[in-house]
């Protein structure tokens, strides 16, 4: 009886394995995990600064780095930060790489502050009031010399998070939320 017990907790804990095993990266993980080192570069057009860093090397994420893209994606308007996802910065990477851009990322908006925030959700219908800029989760950005569909549809197929395309305002929303296109 405690044999079959075993053998049955063995036959499970091989059945979880191998469940574990077919979980396939999304598309976002798998198209930048094969890169020796993850590097942005990044230009913000409200405040006219510009960073260039490698993020991600040797198998790990930079933590001093991150730090520094966190205060780079600072909130323009009150100058305060948070710190920023980095599946985020994996998300933008990819999508550049995706689009075959060599340029900066134009950033028109990182993290958001609550007040902020609120004060664009009070003046537009399309800022949500619980956005996950307040999280340090979310982006919006352009690819100068890609029209905005090309990098919204590149997002789109990387599924790593919810993307907006927004063309009138020229300008593609990307999140680390979950995976949800408008």
């Amino acid at each position: 009886m405690i044999e079959k017990a075993k053998s049955r907790r063995g036959f499970l804990h091989m059945g979880i394995g191998a469940a574990a095993a077919l979980v396939i990266a999304s598309p976002a993980e798998a198209a930048i995990s094969r890169l020796p080192e993850r590097s942005l570069h990044l230009y913000n057009t409200h405040t006219g600064e510009s960073l260039k860093m490698v993020y991600w090397t040797e198998g790990h994420y930079q933590t001093q780095t991150i730090a520094r893209i966190s205060h780079f994606l600072r909130d323009h308007r009150d100058g305060s930060v948070h710190p920023i996802d980095p599946r985020l910065l994996d998300l933008m990477a990819s999508v550049q790489h995706k689009v075959g851009s060599k340029g900066a990322i134009h950033i028109i908006s990182g993290y958001r502050s609550p007040t902020t925030n609120a004060m664009l959700a009070s003046a537009s219908d399309g800022v949500a009031a619980h956005s996950l800029h307040m999280e340090g989760k979310a982006v919006d950005i352009r690819l100068p010399g890609h029209p905005i569909r090309s990098v919204g549809r590149a997002a789109r197929a990387l599924k790593g998070g919810g993307v907006g395309i927004y063309p009138d305002s020229d300008f593609v929303h990307m999140d680390t939320g979950r995976v949800r296109t408008w």
